[in-house]
């Protein structure tokens, strides 16, 4: 009867080895995902963010715009103008273009690219400095040094 206790003792301990090394496994399995999925995005960040700025325009202020296209493709451009909002200087280059709806200009076509939320469940969110603006892009006053930015999401 000891002999056979024991046997269920050592089977049910083994058992609990077992699973613990399954566990241990698959987060092992998940963290290098992880790590590869990191570096990956990093690289794709770096070899975007080192793209030359593309001049456009002419006038008193400048401002840099960049673009986030929604394949992750990031186009920047060194924008001078003498409009004084940031909508109204993309607008006359061509590098925005929309319709009028009842909160201001809805931003369809970026850079070339054309979102619409109805059609494609995407759209093209404005920012300023990196953060998610808080006015549209047609009521954004340019202030030199900023920069200003559409990204696809």
């Amino acid at each position: 009867m000891k002999t056979n206790r024991r046997t269920n003792i050592f089977s049910f301990l083994l058992l609990l080895l077992l699973i613990a090394a399954i566990a241990l496994t698959a987060v092992g399995c998940d963290e290098k995902k992880d790590d590869e999925a990191s570096s990956t995005t990093t690289v794709t960040t770096t070899a975007a963010t080192t793209a030359a700025a593309t001049d456009v325009g002419e006038g008193a202020h400048s401002f840099m715009f960049e673009v986030v296209h929604l394949d992750g493709r990031k186009v920047t451009f060194n924008v001078k103008t003498d409009k004084t909002l940031v909508g109204e200087a993309l607008v006359e280059l061509g590098i925005i273009s929309g319709e009028d709806g009842q909160y201001g200009l809805y931003v369809k076509t970026v850079d070339g690219e054309t979102l619409d939320y109805d059609t494609h469940k995407k759209y093209w969110a404005f920012y300023v400095d990196g953060a998610y603006a808080l006015s549209g892009v047609d009521t954004t006053a340019i202030e030199d040094g900023k920069v200003y930015g559409f990204r696809a999401e």
